[in-house]
């Protein structure tokens, strides 16, 4: 039992807690043993009044005498619904004591994307992507720990922390292992739910030590805080009393000896009986009866003080009480000495904290509610006028907003999409979202309902689609909205209904739309829209026509606005699907480009088209063999988002392509780096959704193209890459690879059938391109035994269909197939043409294949040596080791 303690109030909560003060002891004695060392982080979780602030007071003190830097932070109940607010009080003393130009160099790239939510930089235009700037108060935390190691994080009250914050704190906790910092968590057990309940079990897990759960004081324990405060005379049933009225709660036993000490009367065994009525008086109904008994005066500056929560200053607390200044610093002085509230402690100043703290959030809890709800409303609106006149902006005035009762105020409406508007920019979606639904509570005006729900099915489009179709379905049924606004409107729920997997249904809503309007931009915008999400649907069946519709729309498209660009971008990417002349393919993708880049308004962080239409276009690049270009335009989208601090479904995207870049180039261990970055980008946006296939696919062709055939295996089984497929294109066909991937691993039958599979799809949405659906070719082989007649017809018909569409690589692969098919002189003249193909195609993973074959037809050291350098420059494992064994062996090489 720790005994040999001061007898302050404020140490009462360190009795018995020498376990978890030597479990931080220790933490702070690798800190500070080593920059090198890995981060750690502790839980301490406890119920209201177990010392848990207390604890990390004391945890400040000993960091502090060990040379350490100290953050803290602390949430707070009513101020849940401040988006940063904890994190931001956590990083911005540190970032403020910074000169402008200092942040941003220790920032970097990121100062533009976590500044605006930390409020050190302003805010850019459009909305943040949440996960980006959650990603950069990561880095920002991250290089600020290495300029102020060794550096230990205080986190207090972590259930009453704001959605954003948490989701940064979840974040942050899975990349300590090479950041030298400590990190102390102190929580209720429960109090959240939801997301929230989710990020804290993630930090949870990742803490060093299991999570240290406060217990109450012993009746020992107890007995020997009440004789250190009282003195030792006080006798054992007293102090027997004392701990069964607090229950052991260290919070409680301070107040009510402070209420004894207040009493003057002796700690007897005869003034036991006294000690229910004093703690009744030191929480709950009881508290209230006290603060009343301090006076009207008093009671309206602890309301007010309840209603801020945070940066309670005399003057704010004035104003909102409306009261006079001297009477307000009265009022303070009153509370304060009756134990309400109490100064801040300087050595944890907080940017907002003000003049005055609550002595604990129970307190500050039993105030709040005390207030009668119509005031507690009442007060509200006056506190965001209060804060709004401060020149803090309608974002922090919204939580007050929120608590307004409805009264059809225009001005109030107003306000809240303001506020939506800001929450967006700095990437709290959520908070936004908060805030226009209250707006609609208000109602707005019939003229503004429209647009209120278009804004909030904005702010919720990414993170709940089939919320964002209800909230865009009504607004277009409602007058109001017109012109290019409904037609983005009809645009961004097209987007939400692809989202939520309702893709007939997003065809069906911008065709339809598209009828009801005349010749124009707007109509071609949305045809454009129409084919384009007909042209990624991987459904059984295609439009009757559709083609044909398209290409003669895009006939008449010169190039000259983006709606024309994109249907020459589509026209392009369906006649690649289709197999028709590459050249031409091309020649479509390049009208589309101004001065062979992309045009204004069409670049990957636009909103108005979207991604899936860029990945149209370098896809065509890609597949007709303009690597060159498919790749420059894969890495803008990267650096686009990375730029921008889009780190969702975007940049899992953005890394999966690049990683096709790669992989259609023979970069083979780049590409598996891209890919395996893909899929822990995509991990965390969730798994079924087409981004999630596009890594999965693409790192399973990758590992096979490697020779590494179980790893792509495990891959395969991990991540769920098997029927049924996605509802959207994938590329390279998902069937085309799980067949080549059934075959690697020796199921023959089921690869067959998976191929078979493959053909019937490609057949029914007539994608004959023998390159993106490549089917055949591996079918062809895999027949061979079973059935060489079906096998050379196969063969035959893929370089028909290679001929066609007229590329090198096609026309090489093809010719590889039909020479392992063959046998003697013809196998290696065939061999020898894919070989001649293919050295003049940009793929060098495919010429390494077919010069390792041809070496082995032609019984070729040579060539078989050749083969061999450049399956090892390619990172092609199963060639190497193919090509060395014939080496090795030497039989028949000449």
């Amino acid at each position: 039992m720790t005994e040999a303690r001061p007898p302050a109030a404020a140490s009462a909560s360190l009795w018995e807690r020498d376990a978890e003060i030597a479990t931080v002891t220790r933490a702070l004695d690798v800190l500070c043993a080593d920059r090198s060392s890995s981060g750690n982080l502790l839980v301490l979780r406890g119920e209201a009044g177990l010392g848990k602030t207390a604890l990390l007071a004391e945890i400040r003190r000993i960091a502090e005498r060990r040379g350490c830097t100290v953050w803290s932070t602390r949430g707070g109940e009513t101020l849940r619904s401040v988006p940063f607010n904890v994190v931001r009080q956590l990083l911005q003393p540190a970032l403020v004591s910074l000169l402008p130009e200092e942040a941003r160099e220790y920032l970097g790239d990121w100062y533009d994307i976590a500044g605006p939510a930390l409020g050190i930089a302003e805010p850019g235009e459009g909305h943040a992507d949440p996960q980006g700037v959650c990603d950069g108060l990561v880095a920002a935390v991250r290089r600020l720990a290495k300029r102020y190691w060794p550096l230990v994080l205080l986190i207090d009250d972590a259930h009453w922390a704001d959605q954003e914050t948490l989701r940064w704190l979840a974040a942050f906790a899975e990349r300590l292992d090479d950041l030298s910092v400590l990190v102390v968590v102190a929580r209720r057990p429960g109090e959240v739910s939801g997301d929230g309940a989710r990020h804290l079990d993630v930090v949870a897990a990742a803490a060093g030590a299991p999570v240290t759960n406060l217990s109450a004081l012993t009746p020992d324990a107890t007995a020997g805080l009440t004789r250190a405060t009282l003195g030792r005379h006080a006798d054992a049933p007293f102090c027997r009393e004392v701990w069964a009225v607090t229950g052991g709660n260290p919070y409680e036993t301070v107040e009510l000896l402070a209420k004894v000490q207040d009493s003057e009367f002796d700690p007897v065994e005869t003034h036991a009986g006294e000690l229910r009525a004093l703690n009744r008086s030191a929480r709950g109904g009881g508290l209230v009866a006290r603060l009343e008994g301090l006076g009207i005066d008093a009671t309206k500056f602890a309301w007010a003080a309840a209603i801020l929560g945070a940066g309670i200053t005399v003057d704010l607390v004035a104003q909102l009480a409306t009261m006079r200044e001297d009477d307000a610093r009265r009022c303070a002085e009153q509370l304060v000495g009756a134990r309400i509230l109490t100064e801040p402690d300087p050595a944890a100043a907080r940017v907002e904290n003000g003049d005055l703290e609550f002595v604990h959030p129970l307190i500050a809890t039993a105030v709040y509610n005390s207030i009668p709800p119509a005031m507690r409303t009442a007060m509200h609106g006056i506190a965001a006028q209060v804060v709004t006149e401060s020149g803090r902006g309608a974002a922090a005035a919204s939580r007050h907003l929120l608590e307004v009762h409805p009264d059809e105020d225009e001005e109030l409406v107003q306000q809240l999409r303001e506020a939506a508007g800001e929450h967006l920019a700095v990437g709290a979606p959520d908070a936004a979202r908060r805030c226009l639904e209250r707006a609609l509570v208000e109602p707005p005006l019939p003229e503004v309902h429209a647009h209120v729900l278009y804004e909030l099915g904005c702010a919720t489009l990414l993170t709940a689609p089939a919320t964002t179709i209800d909230h865009l379905q009504t607004a277009l049924a409602m007058p109001g909205l017109v012109g290019d606004k409904r037609i983005d409107a009809i645009v961004r729920l097209s987007q939400a209904l692809l989202h939520n997997d309702q893709l007939e249904e997003a065809v069906r809503t911008v065709e339809a739309e598209a009828a009801r309007q005349e010749p124009g931009p707007a109509k071609l915008r949305l045809q454009a829209v129409h084919f384009m999400w007909e042209g990624i649907h991987a459904g059984e069946t295609t439009t009757p026509g559709r083609s044909d519709r398209l290409a003669e729309l895009a006939r008449t498209c010169t190039g000259r606005d983006n709606s024309e660009r994109a249907l020459l971008i589509l026209r392009g990417f369906d006649a690649l699907t289709h197999g028709e002349n590459a050249e031409e393919v091309a020649e479509l993708c390049d009208r589309a480009l101004v001065n062979g880049r992309l045009a204004p308004g069409l670049g990957w962080t636009d909103t108005e088209w979207g991604i899936e239409l860029l990945l149209m276009l370098a896809n065509a690049y890609a597949y007709t063999d303009r690597l060159d270009r498919a790749e420059a335009l894969y890495t803008e989208g990267l650096r686009a988002y990375e730029t921008a601090g889009w780190s969702g479904g975007h940049l899992a995207l953005a890394h999966a392509y690049v990683g096709l870049g790669h992989r259609r180039r023979g970069r083979l261990r780049e590409a598996e780096a891209s890919l395996r970055e893909s899929l822990r980008l995509a991990e965390r946006v969730g798994r079924g959704l087409p981004l999630y296939w596009s890594a999965t696919c693409n790192l399973v062709d990758t590992l096979l193209a490697r020779g590494h055939a179980e790893e792509a295996w495990e891959i395969a089984e991990q991540y769920g890459f098997a029927p049924p497929y996605p509802s959207t294109i994938v590329l390279p066909d998902p069937r085309s690879v799980r067949g080549r991937l059934l075959l690697a691993v020796g199921r023959t039958k089921e690869g067959i059938n998976e191929l078979e599979a493959a053909e019937k799809a490609a057949a029914a949405r007539g994608h004959h391109n023998p390159v993106m659906v490549p089917w055949a070719v591996d079918l062809a082989r895999a027949l061979t035994t079973e059935d060489p007649a079906r096998a050379a017809r196969l063969a035959t018909d893929a370089r028909r269909q290679a001929e066609r569409f007229g590329t090198d690589t096609a026309i090489g692969e093809a010719l590889r197939c039909a020479a392992a098919l063959e046998t003697g002189q013809r196998a290696v003249r065939l061999a020898a043409q894919a070989v001649a193909y293919l050295e003049a195609s940009p793929c060098q993973y495919e010429h390494a294949a077919a010069r390792v074959e041809y070496g082995i037809a032609a019984r070729s050291v040579a060539e078989l040596n050749r083969g061999l350098a450049l399956a090892r420059s390619c990172g092609a494992d199963g060639l190497v080791v193919r090509a060395r064994e014939v080496l090795e062996t030497g039989r028949g090489l000449r």
